[in-house]
């Protein structure tokens, strides 16, 4: 594969659309942006607010602490801070400036004012629709797809801004095309990728993640899956890079308000597809080179099973990032496809039962548990090229095949297990 071929230029471009900072967890994020694009549309402090959301964005939203409000959690929370003190033009990082002031005007916004929020009915996996209103006048901002899809901004009935929204359970139309993605063509990028070409974003990643990975090992965040591990199963590398993975979620789960890169609109996703490869890479003193290269490895492989899937699912979607993680590790040991393909296949075979119930502090456990069976997988082919095959419950023959076999589980499949997984965090009835 070379520079000028179509494919390498389109996986370039997935990782720079793909691998974006974010501060805080990307739902209560998205909704803290549109709640900063609607105030800025209406022109003044709203007195009235009432939020629309997907399912899915109410479960994600629940029980996680937004960042800069003194360890608020949920809708509401993330609404006040967007519209006291959120920068509309930061996007998923629209709270990272916020200062001491401003956070006591947010707490002082959140209790003098109602916060209304229904859920959306429109069939959208994500939708989400701020809508402020002060006097006479109101604005609203409606979000689609993906957390900073902005599909509509009106106000006072005017349409401002008009976007691109696509049908459901589909990625936004303005994204670079996935369809392209393969375990085998990732692997043949990476091998002849110019470092030069994704420095940014890796280098990034690094950074950013590796930062909010030694404040959850170092202090005492959310449930101390990273910490725990490390107290009561030693230092070995194989809890190391399930314990760097858990500690990022660890502390990000629980407010931290250092930023990370995300993966797939989540930053669980790009702390678990990363921290273990840059971890092992430490203990192998690989070359840097070799990191960013098993990197992308990883970062693609985990955006290839969500890109079947989708943003937002009952399938936990540390189960792609730790296989991409397990996938990137043999890339560092020197193995291709192969390898990488059959522990794949294995980490799925083992572990695609997971589901998601919201981003919370039990997700640290979760990507623990997926970087396991991810190690799992690996360690099965090396061992006498131990497999599942074709006929071994949802694996089918290929590794790609078996990929979208999983994807169309966890998209279609698991409908109905979302929704109930929505009715009882929410204690609703579906009637």
């Amino acid at each position: 594969m070379r520079s000028t071929d179509p494919i390498y230029k389109q996986y370039v471009q997935i990782l720079e659309e793909e691998l974006i900072p974010a501060m805080g967890c990307t739902e209560p994020i998205a909704i803290a942006y549109a709640a900063a694009k609607a105030r800025a549309a209406l022109g003044m402090l709203p007195e009235t607010c009432h939020v629309e959301a997907s399912g899915n964005i109410i479960k994600n939203v629940k029980s996680v602490i937004v960042p800069h409000t003194g360890g608020m959690k949920g809708i509401e929370a993330a609404t006040c801070a967007g519209i006291v003190a959120g920068n509309a033009e930061a996007r998923l990082e629209v709270l990272s400036d916020i200062n001491a002031a401003q956070q006591a005007e947010i707490a002082q916004y959140y209790a003098s004012h109602d916060i209304t929020v229904s859920p959306a009915h429109n069939g959208k996996i994500f939708y989400l629709c701020v809508t402020v209103g002060a006097g006479n006048d109101c604005a609203s901002v409606t979000i689609e797809d993906s957390h900073t899809n902005i599909t509509r901004i009106e106000r006072n009935g005017t349409c401002l801004f008009q976007g691109s929204a696509s049908c459901i359970d589909a990625v936004p139309t303005q994204r670079t095309d996935h369809s392209s993605l393969s375990v085998e063509r990732i692997i043949e990028f990476a091998d002849q990728l110019d470092i030069q070409d994704i420095e940014a974003p890796i280098s990034r990643q690094i950074e950013y993640n590796s930062a909010i990975s030694r404040e959850g090992l170092e202090h005492a965040w959310g449930a101390q899956i990273g910490r725990t591990l490390l107290a009561m199963r030693g230092n070995d590398i194989k809890i190391r890079v399930r314990a760097v993975a858990a500690a990022g979620s660890d502390a990000r789960m629980s407010g931290c308000e250092l930023p990370v890169v995300i993966v797939s609109g989540s930053g669980n996703q790009g702390m678990t597809a990363s921290l273990p490869v840059i971890a092992y890479a430490e203990e192998r003193k690989a070359e840097k080179e070799l990191l960013y290269r098993a990197l992308v490895v990883s970062d693609l492989i985990t955006i290839h099973q969500k890109s079947s899937i989708g943003c937002l699912s009952a399938f936990c979607g540390a189960v792609s990032a730790g296989c991409g993680a397990a996938a990137g590790i043999a890339y560092l040991d020197g193995y291709r496809y192969d390898v990488i393909a059959h522990t794949i296949v294995n980490t799925l075979a083992i572990i695609s039962g997971m589901v998601c119930d919201g981003a919370k502090a039990s997700c640290a456990a979760k990507i623990a548990m997926a970087v396991e069976a991810g190690l799992m997988g690996y360690e099965m082919y090396l061992n006498g090229r131990q497999e599942f095959v074709a006929g071994d419950g949802i694996v089918i023959k290929g590794v790609d095949n078996t990929i979208r076999t999983v994807g169309r589980m966890a998209r279609v499949g698991m409908r109905e297990t979302d929704r109930e997984i929505i009715d009882i965090m929410t204690e609703t009835v579906r009637k």
